[in-house]
């Protein structure tokens, strides 16, 4: 890539121009996707500390694979490496999980996807007193990025009253399942409203 003004090339007539602007450039888009980087990690550590009450640090660890950016992401506590799959019983796992997709969805143009994000059963391995942290945590997530949010669990509704502004019932019937609401405001299903940015429902099912 070379720098041009007025449709002059910059980088003409002087040797190893183009080449050390192209370096820069690499530098600064690695240097730009660095501090990203370090802004994600930081907010996955502060949900990770406040959703299990532990000190963990989040890190992520950079490498080039068959010319492809490839993000490994760790956790550590008192300086020692734990295994995201298995620490806390699968509780850390949960917890980046639900963040990366947040994350993600954060990234894609509002104009070509809808910001809906399904988590089922992204708090199986939490245990019963932790899951009003992380629903809390979504929530407030969720509201600041516009994000509509269905979290399905199987956790006593008891973990999600204050937490979410919609609880929905899946009631098996000869007919098909019935959705009905179980707390919040209104008579159809997301599916018949719409839904509104921002908005948090939990749905499980009714036995």
């Amino acid at each position: 890539m070379a720098a041009r003004q007025g449709g002059a090339d910059l980088g003409a007539g002087v040797p190893g121009a183009r080449p050390r602007a192209s370096e820069r450039l690499d530098e600064l888009s690695s240097e730009l996707f660095g501090r990203v980087l370090e802004e994600i990690t930081s907010n996955l550590t502060l949900a990770v500390r406040d959703i299990l009450g532990q000190d963990r640090t989040v890190r992520a660890v950079r490498d080039v694979q068959r010319g492809k950016l490839h993000i490994t992401f760790t956790i550590e506590q008192d300086g020692q490496e734990e295994d995201i799959l298995t620490g806390q019983g699968g509780s850390v796992c949960n917890i980046l999980s639900v963040g990366l997709r947040l994350v993600a969805l954060s990234q894609l143009d509002p104009a070509r996807h809808r910001p809906f994000l399904v988590l089922d059963e992204q708090d199986c391995w939490l245990k019963p007193d932790l899951v009003p942290r992380l629903t809390g945590v979504v929530k407030a997530v969720a509201h600041k990025l516009g994000v509509q949010v269905l979290l399905i669990s199987h956790h006593h509704l008891d973990r999600f009253s204050f937490k979410v502004d919609r609880i929905y019932g899946l009631e098996p019937g000869r007919d098909g399942a019935r959705l009905r609401i179980l707390q919040g405001e209104g008579e159809e299903s997301p599916s018949a409203q719409g839904g509104t940015d921002g908005e948090f429902a939990a749905d499980r099912g009714v036995d």
